[in-house]
């Protein structure tokens, strides 16, 4: 994974990893290249991935799963790489690390659909306690990675919902437009795309079938009713994105200045 201009980034046993730079804000600058990285799950890679991850700068690995996902499934990374737990939930509300059998089951006790369910999870977090703590320390840590020449990679199990969310509130923080925004966040489709279908033939091959499998799909995708659910939610209980970030995650405008000072070039 060297140094490039490519947004996705290959690795052997990973996957949407993405670097947010490039991305311009509205008065014209540029989110710096090789900063900060959104992924999804670093519990399968490969020694080479790990070390690809050295050779990019990645010095801080911030998890946002939950407890049950990070002891099933644990970072692997070199000891090189400072880990932080900021878990977004207490468990895997969006469903991305569960399996198939356990999705339809769910479904049907639920006796609601996967598209219903990911809007009431947006909602959350937006107004969740907890969320507001996870993301608060996920812009603690930015503001304190200083060296120009560090990176930080955030993550949850598929990179999609959770890490979506959090790289959408990074990109506003800085000032890029919303339009912009969301067109990161459902890059994801493509990234993800092979997984996806994969899910849905296991899905179908377990006999998931009808409104059941249109549910896994919404729970495996990110969808603008999704995204646009969160920034309907923001402005119904803040107002605004900047008065969100203002008061749930509590940024300053000192803090917003320091962000773009450390993040953007001209």
């Amino acid at each position: 994974m060297q140094q490039t201009n490519q947004r996705i980034l290959p690795m052997e046993h990973g996957y949407n990893f993405r670097d947010l730079g490039g991305y311009q804000t509205i008065d014209g600058q540029k989110v710096q290249w090789q900063r900060v990285i959104r992924t999804a799950s670093l519990a399968y890679l490969s020694n080479r991935d790990q070390q690809s991850l050295v050779d990019y700068g990645i010095k801080v690995d911030v998890d946002f799963r939950s407890n049950t996902e990070v002891s099933d499934s644990p970072d692997r990374i070199p000891a090189g790489i400072r880990y932080r737990h900021l878990p977004v939930f207490t468990e895997d509300k969006t469903d991305a690390s569960k399996s198939e059998a356990e999705l339809k089951a769910e479904m049907k006790e639920r006796q609601e659909n996967g598209r219903q369910h990911m809007i009431d999870v947006y909602q959350e977090m937006v107004t969740m306690p907890q969320a507001h703590e996870a993301y608060q320390n996920f812009f603690a840590t930015l503001l304190a990675n200083t060296d120009a020449h560090n990176a930080i990679l955030f993550h949850c199990t598929a990179g999609k919902d959770r890490t979506g969310m959090g790289a959408a509130f990074f990109l506003s923080a800085l000032g890029v437009p919303r339009k912009t925004v969301k067109r990161d966040y459902l890059l994801t489709n493509k990234t993800l795309s092979p997984l996806i279908q994969d899910r849905l033939k296991r899905a179908e091959s377990e006999g998931i079938t009808g409104q059941s499998l249109a549910s896994v799909k919404a729970l495996m995708s990110v969808s603008s009713d999704y995204f646009d659910a969160a920034m309907k939610a923001i402005e119904t209980n803040y107002g605004s994105m900047q008065a969100f970030l203002a008061n749930a995650l509590e940024l300053t405008d000192h803090d917003i200045a320091d962000l773009k000072q450390l993040y953007l070039t001209h």
